[in-house]
């Protein structure tokens, strides 16, 4: 009985403290954990990051990655953080309507 309340008590915790469900579908493009993928249309290097606007099924959307080697062309799968609208990053001076942080990002073969 305790192991059970215990394992009840961390799956909310952590559908609690997800953000994924409710905000994992920016504009259309991600809407799954299965579909954490797209193909990279541009790249952006700041410190510690690597901005990156992919494609999947005819939608755009940035993710915002540790320091990757990619290129446009690479078909990256990701695996999400949170989402923010109207990140304005100071190092880059610019300005995103809605981006994904991510706490991996995987060049696909």
């Amino acid at each position: 009985m305790r192991i059970s309340y215990l394992a009840a008590v961390a799956s909310i915790g952590f559908a609690l403290l997800n953000p994924l469900p409710a905000a994992a579908n920016p504009a259309g493009a991600v809407k799954s954990a299965a579909s954490s993928e797209g193909r990279v249309l541009a790249t952006l290097d700041a410190p510690g990051y690597t901005y990156m606007e992919l494609e999947n099924s005819g939608k755009r959307f940035w993710i915002a990655a540790p320091t990757t080697r990619v290129k446009v062309g690479d078909r990256v799968q990701f695996v999400q953080s949170m989402v923010m609208n109207n990140f304005a990053s100071s190092t880059l001076k610019r300005k995103f309507d809605r981006i994904i942080f991510v706490t991996s990002a995987t060049v696909q073969k």
